[in-house]
């Protein structure tokens, strides 16, 4: 990113909310449309702001899990936390063509850039899968026929975002390979898991892919837990990217 482009994505501008839906039961799936779209990289993120009567300014970041050819918008998955003041915002007061301020995107170093053949292993816990998400849409439109291997953790079936568009994307893509772990319910397909990403996942993963490139994003317990992991099999450390939130 230049000096200008870092500096226009620091600005604030208006963004209006188009569309309102749901990923699952605690995930709400934002469309908005920002009076002026910057081009972005899958895994950024742009930051959001909202602005109470008083001059109180609530501020969070998300990553964008559209495509970047999907021109015109951000999606966002806004995960609903306790005490979450911009998340219960989405979720209880939020309304289609409701505007709010936005400034980005931003990262450099957790975003996937397609034009570096390079087999790719992303791993994602929970809303974690958004910049992940972002990086299989993209490749859809790129001529990238390197291996990429999505290893998704959701408590239950229900909890997989986009999951059935994960799995067409699998059938769609070539060398694409997408495998559920399901922390607090039964595998639906034989190549999923009804455990967490532990070892023994991480292990029969890398034998099937030989990864150039890593991308790790989760709560920081999870990402925590997988980049060790991941080292200890034999990784190395320098090809392992992570983003993290939470305590």
């Amino acid at each position: 990113m230049t000096s200008g482009a870092r500096a226009d994505a620091q600005k604030w501008q208006e963004a209006t909310i188009e569309s309102l839906s749901s990923f699952s039961a605690s995930i709400k799936r934002v469309l908005l449309r920002p009076s002026v779209w910057p081009r972005f990289l899958p895994g950024q993120h742009i930051d959001l702001r909202l602005t109470a009567p008083d001059g109180y300014h609530a501020r969070r970041s998300y990553s964008v899990t559209s495509a970047p050819e999907t021109e015109g918008t951000f999606e966002l998955a806004i995960e609903r936390l306790p005490g979450g003041e911009v998340s219960a915002y989405f979720h209880e007061v939020a309304e289609v063509g409701d505007s709010i301020e936005i400034s980005g995107p931003f990262a450099e170093h957790f975003v996937w850039r397609s034009e570096q053949p390079a087999a790719v292993l992303l791993i994602g816990g929970g809303s974690g899968v958004a910049p992940l998400l972002s990086m299989v849409r993209h490749r859809a439109f790129v001529a990238n026929a390197s291996p990429m291997t999505l290893l998704y953790s959701a408590r239950t079936w229900d909890d997989v975002i986009a999951r059935d568009e994960l799995m067409a994307d699998e059938s769609l893509q070539q060398r694409l390979r997408v495998v559920f772990c399901l922390t607090r319910d039964n595998a639906r397909r034989a190549v999923d898991y009804s455990r967490r990403i532990d070892s023994e996942v991480l292990r029969a993963t890398l034998a099937t892919l030989s990864p150039e490139l890593t991308f790790v994003c989760g709560n920081n317990g999870f990402v925590g837990t997988i980049a060790d992991a991941l080292v200890e099999l034999g990784a190395d450390a320098a090809t392992i990217r992570t983003e993290r939130y939470g305590g």
